[in-house]
């Protein structure tokens, strides 16, 4: 999951089996809604971390990290 969801810009790696490109070309247009869902998802994490001022858990490179709400609120502002 990325840290701060870019709207429109999906990462094309691999999500599992399934890679993020094979998802967005989904012939099932629930398939496809999913992964936006799960965008949308994220985002809301992070926007209510950032308001009870508390960390989220994640994995970055595979691995599981802990990310405080003044970091989220850091990498908001930079890309604001």
């Amino acid at each position: 999951m990325m840290l701060l969801m870019a709207k429109n810009k999906p990462p094309y790696k691999s999500v599992g089996y399934t890679t993020v490109e094979q998802i967005l070309n989904s012939p099932d247009p629930d398939i496809v809604g999913s992964y936006y869902a799960m965008q949308r998802a994220g985002q809301a994490a992070i926007d209510l971390a950032i308001q009870t001022n508390t960390a989220i858990v994640t994995t970055v490179n595979g691995k599981i990290v802990r990310i405080p709400a003044a970091e989220l609120i850091k990498k908001r502002q930079l890309t604001a």
